[in-house]
């Protein structure tokens, strides 16, 4: 099989186009074909070693940890798919080393769930890591529920564009933080309010215009705008970071951190959503394999909309 992979960690000059043995699955896995992968933010930060305090980090490493594609062989005692069933799938493991910038991965049958048949494997291969973040984030860190007003920071990018969403199916109102050039698209997702980053703090623009408070802040930027959105949560509110570990020392607000787990049973549920037309995928840019450094370098900049994909 083809498939990128690093030696070494820095900058994308260590990605490597290489030929690879197909992989056979052990005892409770598959083997998918893989037709599309997604880009995140994860990866070129992996690439660059980032990562190595929080899993182990086992070189070579191929990058990747999402996936849109087809089951070609089943390992012994792995029948909950059929050869031929197309699949996605979130498939990080306890450590990294082999994911999904590849042309097949074998992965334990309990990560996957089948694809959503409305769409491609482009759309559906951006859906499992920055959908669960998204889910995870609104429903498992805290309790989304119809009536509560909802401040998305980050709400353009991949994961920001799944949360507007997912709390608007909840019932919720919802207020977008994002780039001028970027408010159309988030109103066409649902926002009910939207606030340009760049005008003014956002602390005092938003408690404008919604003295009450948010509910629930949910933070993707990090840095300074984390800082901002805890000013804007009410005193027995959340805020949900993907980026800040710990809430700072005195405040009342109710803080938590998501680092996205695989979920077959919620990737399903986000796989129904999509087929009932209620959940979309908006890919900015699709790469071949090859390209896979052009895609980081993309992803690195942090003012995308919606997903970066590769296609095998």
């Amino acid at each position: 099989m083809k498939a990128i992979q690093f030696n070494r960690f820095g900058g994308p000059e260590v990605l490597s186009y290489v030929e690879l043995p197909d992989p056979i699955p052990e005892e409770g896995e598959v083997t998918v074909k893989i037709l599309a992968s997604g880009v995140n933010p994860s990866d070129w930060k992996i690439r660059e070693g980032k990562f190595q305090a929080r899993m182990p980090n086992v070189l070579p490493i191929i990058p990747g940890w999402e996936c849109s594609g087809i089951v070609v062989q089943r390992g012994f005692a792995a029948r909950r798919f059929e050869v031929g069933d197309e699949v996605f799938s979130y498939c990080r493991r306890p450590w990294i080393e082999k994911g999904t910038y590849a042309e097949m991965i074998c992965l334990p049958e309990s990560y996957l769930s089948l694809k959503p048949k409305s769409l491609t494997h482009e759309e559906a291969a951006g859906i499992p890591l920055a959908g669960l973040t998204a889910y995870q984030c609104l429903f498992q860190a805290a309790s989304c529920a119809e009536g509560n007003l909802v401040l998305v920071l980050g709400a353009s990018g991949g994961v920001g564009s799944f949360a507007v969403q997912l709390a608007r199916i909840a019932g919720a109102k919802v207020v977008a933080v994002a780039s001028a050039r970027n408010e159309k698209y988030v109103l066409s997702l649902g926002a009910d309010g939207f606030i340009d980053y760049s005008e003014g703090e956002l602390r005092n623009t938003f408690l404008s215009k919604y003295p009450e408070g948010a509910d629930l802040v949910l933070d993707f930027v990090g840095g300074e705008t984390f800082s901002q959105g805890l000013g804007c949560a009410k005193s027995d509110g959340n805020l949900v970071s993907i980026l800040v570990k710990e809430m700072p020392t005195g405040t009342q607000v109710r803080g938590s951190y998501v680092f996205v787990e695989p979920n077959a049973k919620q990737l399903t549920e986000l796989a129904r959503r999509a087929d009932e037309g209620r959940l979309k995928v908006h890919v900015s840019e699709i790469f071949g394999l090859a390209e896979a450094a052009d895609a980081q370098q993309r992803i690195s900049q942090l003012h995308t909309r919606g997903k970066v994909i590769l296609k095998m």
